[in-house]
């Protein structure tokens, strides 16, 4: 008999296990995301992994959630060298993920959940529950990454798990 952990994780993977293994998005583990203890491929699985248990939970559309999480941050430019700002990067960079991600047939919800992840920042008003969910779960990543509260959590070590089974 499994356990709902272990039901989640299998159920999870067969929304994203195509993304995992793609080269592109394995070099998003070469780029440091909001600290230089978590890459940026670790905060995109862990926001996808947030967002696939809570639209699991409601009964709202997780395999978008899970695939719209994994692919919200696909995009390989290193922040602290860009000659932008903040406030720019956070505005410009979920396009430039949306047109990267596009190469793995993206639903319209899975289209506005990376384009609109940085609500409120960007001011376009997300479409579906599931746009808000993952922007959330990118909020919730980042406090986690930011606090060095992943680790105490035991979220790396949930991380590594998912890894294998990949």
């Amino acid at each position: 008999m499994r356990t709902w952990k272990e039901t989640n994780r299998n159920a999870f993977l067969e929304c994203v296990g195509g993304i995992l293994e793609d080269p592109q998005v394995r070099k998003l583990a070469e780029f440091h995301q909001h600290t230089a203890a978590t890459t940026r491929y670790d905060h995109c699985v862990l926001v996808a992994y947030l967002s696939f248990l809570m639209c699991r939970r409601f009964g709202w559309d997780a395999h978008a959630a899970a695939r719209g999480g994994m692919l919200h941050d696909l995009y390989h430019e290193c922040w602290p060298g860009s000659e932008n700002g903040a406030l720019s990067r956070w505005r410009t960079h979920p396009a430039a993920a949306l047109e990267n991600a596009r190469v793995f047939g993206l639903s319209l919800r899975e289209e506005d959940i990376i384009v609109k992840h940085m609500w409120p920042v960007t001011l376009a008003l997300p479409r579906y529950k599931e746009s808000y969910v993952v922007s959330f779960a990118d909020k919730i990543a980042a406090v986690l990454e930011k606090t060095h509260l992943v680790r105490p959590l035991g979220v790396r070590r949930s991380l590594a798990l998912l890894a294998e089974a990949v």
